[in-house]
């Protein structure tokens, strides 16, 4: 018994040796090659935005993105609204960046998971990502959480389960935290917003919303015209 606990304490100290022992670039590196497999995808999907002040039906949506950083959500209505920097996730925002810094910061657990910590410090002042935080599986190469700061749209949790499109880095489920200071709809979206009558506590402090993407299928590198993006 004490050489079975013995022999699980070596794996485990070796493990976490490995871990630490990895470099951060050569990780992303990686982890890039293996997104970099889709270059384009049309995902069919459900999403359910989580906003105060705002009533939105659950959603029928359809997801298109080509590479590098194109991506746009549909329903059977016309452009779903979703907050800006939600276009964050797609990781080729993170994972392309040419010029930046990382940095390993520890481990943490996630869904069960060991994954490396790596901070993330574009040096070009022109991107619009100022700095993310990305926790990888270095095994399966995948990043199951991100948060990404940005100029433009504020700062965004992104969590993200894998099932039978992990092989491509495609997620089943992406789940997006945002303040709803930085939430702002598309021109001509009209949406049913509580005009504050009803007796509701007022909460100080940014408000928190959120986005839930459930994908159902994609279609992976079968060609996706530029015009879905106009």
């Amino acid at each position: 018994m004490l050489r079975l606990v013995w022999i699980s304490l070596v794996i485990l100290s070796n493990s976490i040796a490995a871990q630490a022992s990895i470099d951060p670039a050569t990780l992303l590196a990686g982890v890039k090659k293996k997104y970099d497999l889709v270059r384009d995808y049309t995902a069919a999907a459900q999403l359910k935005t989580n906003v105060l002040f705002i009533k939105a039906p659950l959603s029928q949506v359809t997801v298109y993105y080509r590479r590098p950083d194109q991506l746009k959500i549909r329903n059977q209505k016309g452009i779903s609204f979703v907050p800006k920097g939600t276009v964050n996730i797609n990781l080729n925002n993170v994972l392309g960046l040419q010029n930046f810094e990382a940095i390993a910061a520890g481990t943490e657990m996630v869904n069960g998971v060991s994954c490396a910590i790596i901070k993330v410090f574009p040096l070009n002042d022109e991107e619009d990502i100022i700095r993310a935080t990305l926790y990888v599986d270095p095994i399966k190469l995948l990043v199951l959480k991100s948060i990404i700061s940005t100029r433009e749209s504020g700062t965004y949790q992104i969590s993200m389960q894998y099932g039978k499109y992990a092989s491509w880095g495609l997620p089943d489920r992406v789940s997006v935290e945002f303040n709803t200071r930085e939430f702002k709809l598309p021109k001509g979206t009209t949406l049913d917003y509580d005009n504050g009558t009803a007796k509701t506590i007022t909460q100080k402090g940014p408000q928190k919303g959120k986005v839930d993407i459930l994908y159902r299928s994609y279609m992976i590198n079968q060609g996706v015209s530029e015009a879905i993006f106009r």
